[in-house]
């Protein structure tokens, strides 16, 4: 079987919230019609798929919403058939990439579809789910969440005993928990209960960015200390501190939070997980990314190449086929 050389992993994408919202105004074949060329075009060829939740369908319809999202990409596999394989393994992305179609896993971002049955974990490991991101940037039944700019609240927490539970729960389905959003308490809270490696599917450095989002380089070396991957995210405002320089490529600061964290932990812990915003997001969200398509990231994957040429396969995919390949 002739693979691709290498494997070019995005590790987080709110795709299915997409095709949730555009299946809703009517349309069909979305991924076919909207995504997959630039996909192809910037050479990538396994996504991980967030299933997304927002403010306004929580809690009463996070479970409805979730399951939808579920449902409308076998509704679309059906449509277009061939082209994208929903995978659960290490072996289905191998199989599926090798036959030319896209590989897309599930991961949460954020538990509100389980409320606080743990049960439920179960059916949806069972629909496809494998990455468990605790926490989206609010507070759930899990763990508090850490926002994307200072808000005036109460006490924040770390990991709730339904969190731990929950974090346990992961482990043993051989499941892949993501600290992605999740705050500073709850990181430290995974580093005293998680037995397994974890991921930061989208997040940056902090001493370059100082944002929340962002994660420490002693969370950044603690991260890799137990065989986690963190990927980069193309954010702007978790990229850039004061925004982005002029007369530069708008890109090239993404690539410095690479060398950091290269430099904290070596080259077999970052990847990508470009969280980009496209057609539901209001307009003013598409102007604080660095790229609106997967098209425009090409450069920056050539930038990759160029500046790690020893390390390039692991970045593009290889790091994160090591995490996939993890899953049970």
């Amino acid at each position: 079987m002739s693979l691709p050389n290498p494997f070019i992993v995005d590790a987080h994408y709110d795709l299915l919230y997409d095709v949730f919202c555009l299946r809703r105004k009517g349309e069909q074949k979305v991924v076919e019609r909207f995504y997959l060329e630039d996909l192809k075009n910037a050479g990538i060829n396994v996504l991980i798929c967030s299933l997304f939740v927002p403010n306004e369908y929580v809690p009463e319809m996070a479970l409805r919403v979730a399951l939808d999202q579920v449902g409308m990409l076998h509704c679309e596999m059906e449509e277009s058939p061939g082209l994208f394989e929903l995978c659960r393994s290490a072996s289905e992305v191998t199989k599926a990439v090798g036959a030319g179609r896209m590989a897309l896993l599930l991961s949460f971002e954020g538990i509100e579809p389980l409320g606080g049955d743990l049960v439920l974990l179960r059916a949806f490991y069972e629909l496809g789910v494998r990455f468990a991101g605790l926490t989206w940037s609010r507070r759930n039944q899990a763990a508090d969440g850490c926002h994307f700019h200072p808000l005036t609240e109460g006490t924040v927490g770390g990991l709730t005993p339904f969190g731990v539970a929950l974090l346990e729960e992961v482990e043993r389905l051989g499941m892949i928990l993501d600290v992605s959003h999740l705050n500073d308490a709850g990181f430290a809270d995974v580093l005293r209960f998680a037995r397994r490696p974890f991921i930061a599917s989208h997040s940056n450095s902090r001493r370059l960015c100082d944002v929340a989002r962002n994660l420490t380089d002693e969370q950044i070396r603690e991260l890799a200390s137990r065989g986690g991957v963190m990927g980069l995210n193309n954010m702007l405002n978790f990229v850039y501190p004061d925004g982005a320089p002029e007369g530069c490529k708008i890109w090239e600061g993404l690539l410095d939070h690479a060398r950091h964290i290269i430099d904290l932990a070596g080259p077999d812990h970052v990847g990508f997980g470009f969280d980009l915003c496209e057609f539901d997001k209001p307009v003013e969200d598409r102007n604080k990314s660095i790229f609106r398509t997967y098209r425009e990231t090409v450069p920056f994957i050539e930038a990759v190449r160029s500046a790690f040429p020893g390390d390039a396969e692991k970045i593009l995919g290889g790091n994160w086929m090591r995490i996939i390949e993890m899953l049970r």
